[in-house]
């Protein structure tokens, strides 16, 4: 089932050729074309990161990007028959797990690394995005988690650096949240009706309603995890340590489209590595 829908759909990642990078492909729409994840293809960040327009609208993508930039798979073709993605329990794990069965296959191209000399920070309604400069090649990304002081969430951090196996062990089975009120709201908007514990983690006052943390600072992991999600929407990887203090989809993806135009503005510092 979709988390917004409700409705049941079929998802399917298929190999695609070098440089092709990752595309949607809504399968139920005749004649659809695939919808390029790219910070420049998205048409909403309310909440979640939404792809695409009219008939032809991927929303929710952030889970399966996640999935995919975090093992660094570069080129697939996701294949939907609906449009949002399985929500499965909140998290990417599920995603992980089927890309890992499926397996993984090394190409015979480049793809290139971008980093920063100075940083770069964007700012946004009490919330910061801001990407440092590193010594070594590799991304380091760390979250401060804010809600206030009368918020049933406490405030929490977590970094981690970036790489496939630490994205599958900490980062992949961390479930989206929300809180008791918002849930409530947006029930009474005909959204997420059908959803119970199960699939997304509710706070009440006194902490999750019905469910269990699977760690003590799951709701800055899952952050993190959507930070990888919006940020795989650029073509290249980055370097550097990128600080996140309350951000959240609008703030990610505002990064990532100015980076995406920083980088083509000025191609030659992009590095060409081993895919």
């Amino acid at each position: 089932m979709g988390l917004v829908t409700g409705a049941k759909v079929r998802l399917r990642f298929c190999r695609a050729p070098a440089n092709t990078g990752i595309a949607f492909l809504r399968t139920d729409v005749p004649g659809a074309v695939p919808v390029p994840a790219r910070p420049e293809r998205v048409t909403g960040t309310q909440r979640r990161t939404t792809l695409g327009a009219g008939v032809n609208q991927i929303t929710l993508v952030e889970h399966v990007l996640a999935a995919l930039g975090g093992l660094r798979i570069d080129n697939c073709i996701v294949e939907m028959d609906g449009p949002e993605p399985p929500g499965l329990d909140g998290s990417a794990r599920g995603f992980v797990e089927a890309l890992l069965k499926g397996g993984v296959a090394s190409q015979d191209a480049g793809r290139g690394i971008w980093g920063v000399d100075e940083p770069i920070i964007i700012r946004q309604d009490g919330a910061t995005l801001s990407l440092h400069p590193a010594a070594e090649i590799g991304l380091r990304i760390s979250y401060f988690l804010d809600y206030g002081l009368r918020s049933p969430i406490a405030p929490q951090t977590h970094t981690e650096t970036i790489t496939p196996e630490c994205f599958q062990n900490e980062l992949a089975d961390c479930r989206t949240f929300i809180l008791e009120a918002e849930a409530e709201e947006l029930q009474r908007q005909g959204i997420g009706r059908h959803l119970t514990p199960a699939h997304v983690l509710v706070f009440g006052r006194r902490g999750p309603v019905g469910n269990r943390l699977r760690r003590p600072n799951e709701p800055a992991r899952h952050k993190i995890l959507d930070l990888v999600g919006d940020l795989a929407l650029c073509s290249f990887d980055l370097a550097g340590h990128l600080v996140a203090y309350r951000s959240g989809h609008p703030l990610n993806v505002e990064l990532g489209r100015t980076l995406a135009q920083t980088v083509r503005a000025t191609a030659s510092v992009a590095v060409p590595v081993a895919a």
